[in-house]
């Protein structure tokens, strides 16, 4: 956290691109070993339903950030200046790491010695467990529908629609509110069992994406892409946070390796199939934008179906993780 504090201020007293881009490197290293570590806290000094209820929270948290950090960050600039972003950045780290230091410390009860064999073993072991690696293929292909459209929308909006900016903002902005509501509404449900959730969700969007497969082949507009797109991001982050939650304690004796894995392999497979599928099909329409959405949602459907068959034919998971019969 210091170190991260640190590269705030720099990129804030040093505004030369080389510096900010090495920054910014050290600051995505260090977050990630922020991220992993606090994650690995909880799954140490939680188990059962408490654990469960703050990994749910995980993913709010995550599809908050892109909702607020843009507002703040405009505001911010506008108000006094690019760098204020980074002078905020700094100071609220500062604090963040006294209360750290305050009220936190070591969770971890069985100190482990860093092996080089012993963890590759684990890292083979848990990418080998079929209901873990598919769990990470399913929170990425959800979290792709989120990228596909950040990378596409600016386009059809302003350059087919002929809307400014602005609107293209506020459907991001909207695009985000949905996909923590998702996450929200599973964290209510969150005494349901794993299955009966994202059964019902899958099939939902599965309805909605032959839907507006169907409807855009015909009609066309503002109104329609982001009726569809927001009723399939809900759903994203509804499937997203029960999935998410489920990985990061599947192996909760390796708890730091877990959340690794898990927030790592979100991006990865969100960017596989994000940037595949644009590269694969020119998107410069909403029917394109459709049937790309189709295949995504067809193919989470289809990971889904083995995601089940994975934990039925696993004796040795935890009856909490899913709280009902598959």
């Amino acid at each position: 956290m210091i170190t991260f504090s640190l590269a705030s201020f720099i990129i804030a007293l040093v505004p030369e691109i080389y510096v900010i881009y090495l920054m910014r490197i050290v600051q995505g290293i260090t977050v990630s070993l922020i991220i992993v570590g606090k994650r690995a806290f909880f799954v140490d000094l939680y188990k059962g339903e408490k654990l469960k209820h703050y990994t749910s929270l995980f993913s709010i948290v995550w599809a908050t950030a892109p909702i607020v950090a843009p507002f703040i960050g405009g505001y911010l600039q506008v108000l006094f200046g690019w760098q204020s972003n980074f002078y905020l950045l700094g100071i609220l780290t500062v604090i963040i790491l006294l209360f750290e230091l305050r009220f936190t410390g070591e969770s971890l009860q069985n100190f482990q010695v860093f092996k080089r064999k012993e963890i590759t073993a684990v890292y083979r072991k848990m990418l080998g467990t079929p209901d873990f690696y598919l769990g990470l293929i399913i929170i990425g292909l959800s979290y792709s529908l989120l990228v596909i459209y950040g990378m596409v929308s600016p386009f059809i909006i302003e350059k087919v629609y002929g809307f400014s900016p602005v609107v293209t903002g506020y459907s991001s902005l909207a695009s985000g509110i949905a996909l923590m509501s998702g996450g929200i509404i599973s964290k209510l449900m969150i005494k349901k069992g794993l299955f009966a959730k994202i059964n019902a969700a899958i099939i939902l969007q599965l309805i909605i994406v032959f839907a507006m497969f169907a409807v855009t082949s015909k009609y066309d507009g503002l109104v329609f892409l982001m009726g569809f797109t927001l009723s399939l991001h809900l759903l994203s982050g509804f499937i997203f946070n029960n999935v998410y939650a489920y990985s990061l304690q599947r192996f909760t004796t390796n708890a730091g390796i877990a959340s690794g894995l898990t927030g790592g392999g979100v991006y990865v497979v969100s960017s596989v199939a994000g940037y595949g599928l644009i590269n694969l099909f020119e998107i410069k329409d909403i029917q394109t934008f459709s049937l790309v959405n189709f295949i995504i949602v067809v193919t989470l459907f289809i990971v889904i179906l083995l995601f089940r068959k994975a934990i039925a034919s696993n004796t040795e998971i935890p009856s909490h993780l899913i709280k009902s019969k598959i």
